[in-house]
């Protein structure tokens, strides 16, 4: 067991590498957005963007999902086919669909109630959506195939030609908003062409009517599964729009953004585990795998949670950008929702990884009302909290929708794929995490804060400790990292194996 998540790690790892340094790179835009456009502009960009993430299903109507199942156990056609059938779908659709969209621009403006602002916008969003819909099965192929050092760098290439583009067309150019699409229109371009090389090697001229018959059955539920799922994640910023102000939205976007580095934890396990949990279903300890899997999972983000948390305000009000902070002060006052977006993100991860049982046995048909009870309770929570607690309510809504949608999934999965999860030691990380930023919350440190915070990190662990969540092995193994002896034999698989609290 213990190499298999070892094996899972270092490809979480390489993703994460790219992943975690790109974004970083993304994320330099956020100060810059806010210092060179207004919080209205902002706010502007970050409505557009969720539509953008709606859209995305649409186009890609499960596809992606469909081709890991069905290219992974080649039930039905060759490997060409499996790659050729839903890249050319995607491809004739996509083209459609951006046309649709372009010629009923100013009809689909006119939707927003706001046509002055976004009719020029519409033709830049069916751009970008048609351009990444054709990178979804070469990426996807790319996870498949274990090479996570070539998707790691194409996406990595993207978000630096994203990034440079940017500077260029807002600080040079002084383009405003557009100078964003453009942008993001000249990344998605150049990474189509970065694939193109394994596009043509996979690419036929073919069709297999079964295939794609059951491609389409297998992917179609992820439309509505999908599009509850972008609805838990930006139907807040629309709403948030409605009921307050475009300023409001930008602040509460800027701050929002700040999660990143938790959804990037999240982003990057869920291109390794998919794959990882396809590939070793059928064997016979993969229950127990996965189950040890989530643990650690839920351990490892509890951790970065309360990191975040702690450190993150002193970070952003830093001046390291020619004396300006990350986030100008006008700002601030959106900080206290940073934690409660972390934790939201936790609860996604969580539902990710329990996704795999849905995936082995082929009940995606589950998955759209299992969205639907995270989106349902996003929208109700959200018209619910705003009007009484603002910004804070959309991101309390966002944790709601997120922690439901993980109770949700884990009755479901339990009840196709049922696993028995170490809930007794989740319980324990969840305790540990809970007590200690009641303590940061409720004892300031003062002038002595930065070590009162590293205190109470110690002090998670410690309670971990007390508790007995570590098992002899793994305290074993750890020690054995870190002083590095190199003559100890590794601990086996089966000492992690079998042992319950």
């Amino acid at each position: 067991m213990l190499d298999k998540i070892k094996r899972l790690g270092t490809d979480t790892a390489i993703y994460g590498v790219s992943t975690i340094v790109g974004r970083f790179l993304t994320y330099i835009l956020t100060p810059i957005y806010a210092n060179v456009l207004s919080s209205a502009d902002v706010g502007v960009v970050a409505t557009v963007f969720s539509y953008i993430a709606f859209l995305n299903v649409i186009f890609g109507y499960g596809m992606e999902s469909a081709f890991l199942k069905y290219r992974s156990t080649l039930e039905i056609g060759s490997e060409k086919q499996n790659f050729s059938v839903p890249f050319l779908s995607l491809t004739i659709s996509s083209f459609v669909l951006a046309l649709l969209m372009i010629w009923q621009g100013s009809g689909i403006a006119g939707l927003t109630g706001d046509r002055g602002t976004y009719d020029s916008l519409v033709t830049f969003t069916a751009l970008i959506v048609g351009l990444d819909t054709l990178t979804v099965i070469p990426f996807a192929h790319l996870r498949l195939a274990g090479r996570p050092k070539l998707f790691a760098a194409i996406k990595f290439a993207g978000i630096v030609v994203n990034v440079v583009c940017n500077l260029l067309f807002l600080l040079r150019y002084h383009a405003g908003i557009a100078g964003i699409f453009y942008s993001n229109i000249i990344s998605s371009g150049v990474t189509l062409l970065m694939l193109a090389p394994t596009i043509l090697t996979n690419l036929e001229i073919t069709w297999h009517r079964r295939l794609y018959g059951e491609l389409l059955r297998f992917g179609l539920p992820y439309i509505p599964a999908g599009l509850a799922a972008m609805m838990i994640q930006v139907i807040d910023r629309p709403i948030l729009l409605a009921l307050t102000d475009k300023s409001t939205v930008g602040i509460y976007q800027a701050n929002y953004r700040l999660g990143i580095f938790m959804m990037l934890i999240v982003s990057m396990f869920d291109f390794a585990w998919r794959p990882f949990f396809l590939t070793h279903a059928r064997d016979p300890e993969a229950k127990p795998l996965f189950a040890r899997v989530l643990t650690y999972f839920v351990l490892l983000m509890t951790g970065i949670l309360l990191l975040l948390s702690f450190f993150l305000e002193d970070v952003v009000k830093l001046p390291v950008f020619w004396g300006h902070s990350i986030l100008p002060p006008e700002y601030w006052k959106g900080l206290a929702i940073v934690p409660v977006v972390l934790l939201g993100y936790l609860f996604l991860g969580v539902s990710n990884n329990l996704v795999a049982g849905i995936y082995i046995e082929k009940k995606t048909s589950y998955l759209p009302a299992n969205t639907f009870i995270g989106a349902l309770t996003n929208v109700v929570a959200n018209v619910l909290l705003i009007p009484w607690m603002g910004m804070m309510g959309a991101a309390l809504a966002t944790l709601l929708s997120y922690a439901s949608m993980a109770v949700a999934m884990y009755i479901v999965a339990q009840r196709f794929y049922p696993v028995q999860y170490e809930l007794r030691r989740i319980a324990k990380i969840f305790g540990a995490g809970t007590a200690v930023f009641v303590l940061y919350v409720l004892m300031p440190g003062g002038q002595l804060e930065i070590f009162w915070k590293a205190g109470l990190l110690v002090l998670f662990l410690l309670l971990m400790y007390l508790m007995r969540f570590f098992r002899p092995s793994e305290l074993k193994w750890v020690n054995r990292l870190i002083v590095r002896r190199r003559n100890d034999p590794a601990p086996t698989p089966m000492d992690f194996q079998g042992r319950n609290d």
